[in-house]
């Protein structure tokens, strides 16, 4: 036989060296009809495992870069943006509320009281219409790869919480211009800062996790929004809501929040009521909306 022969063999043979290989596989090695492991998250009730988000930190800050990097790309403003969206609405709200309709501020100048009311409206919007669509905008990343989905919507949220600290500034400038020396109260406005990015979080895993299954999630959401801020105290003051109305206006966990952040800006009394009743709103609302995303969770990958 010559050696081009031997180099071609024939089709056939190669059909049987290869049925040959098969046949002599152990039964061990055959690939069962079902997986012998699968990746999935754990039930809706199961505690979060922190130490496996923890696991996954530096992917949860290369998730807040790149969101931070893709807001502020090919803008000529940049940042002064985030500082613009509420300065804009307060001007507006100021004109025609403040000086036309005469709407009460508690006796603060109606410009600084609407700023500190916008300010964190603006934060709690973005964040949660950021991260309604965080999932769907990361769908490569999610169906390659497995790692808490939940850092996709919390980085989203931290995002808007930087921007929310930058445009505080503008706050602070306005408090010491108009004459308000910030005291003790000050040291309740991060904690009540930390409850309304608590609420942001929540609203985002919530809405996330349906805007995955249903899209019509991210038109109905701005919507819903644009209700939620005129009931709540944003433009005006929660003293012109009836007395025996207040209990009932309080379940809303931002009238709690919005009315701490002013008493601890302009050193007025807390109402420690509301600021409790938007406590317990609060984390009911985060308990629905992980039991919701981790419920949702397995199928992220399919349906996204």
């Amino acid at each position: 036989m010559s050696i081009r022969e031997k180099a071609v063999p024939f089709e056939s043979d190669t059909e049987n060296v290869s049925a040959g290989l098969t046949d002599a596989l152990p039964p061990t090695l055959a690939l069962p009809d079902e997986p012998l492991i699968r990746v999935r998250p754990a039930g809706p009730w199961s505690a979060i495992e922190l130490k496996e988000v923890w696991a996954y930190h530096e992917l949860f800050y290369f998730l807040i870069w790149r969101d931070l990097k893709v807001r502020y790309r090919q803008t000529v403003l940049g940042s002064v943006w985030v500082i613009l969206q509420p300065l804009l609405m307060t001007l507006v709200f100021t004109i025609f509320l403040g000086r036309l309709v005469r709407v009460p501020s508690d006796g603060v100048p109606y410009s600084v009281f609407a700023y500190a009311g916008l300010l964190p409206w603006t934060f709690l919007t973005n964040a949660v219409l950021s991260s309604s669509h965080s999932l769907v905008g990361s769908a490569p990343l999610i169906t390659k790869v497995y790692f808490p989905r939940m850092l996709v919507p919390g980085a989203a949220v931290m995002v808007r919480l930087v921007d929310f600290t930058i445009a505080s500034v503008i706050l602070l400038a306005m408090l010491f211009y108009y004459g308000y020396i910030p005291g003790w109260r000050l040291l309740i406005f991060p904690a009540l800062a930390l409850e309304l990015t608590i609420v942001a979080l929540g609203l985002g895993l919530w809405s996330a996790a349906l805007n995955v299954r249903y899209r019509d999630i991210g038109t109905l959401l701005p919507v819903g929004l644009q209700l939620w801020m005129f009931i709540s105290p944003i433009i005006y003051p929660s003293t012109i809501v009836p007395e025996r109305w207040r209990l009932l206006y309080a379940l809303n966990p931002l009238v709690g929040i919005i009315e701490g952040m002013r008493a601890s800006l302009f050193n007025l009394p807390f109402d420690w009521n509301s600021i409790g009743v938007s406590v317990i709103m609060t984390l009911l609302l985060l308990v629905y909306a992980v039991y919701s995303f981790r419920r949702a969770e397995e199928g992220f990958a399919d349906v996204v």
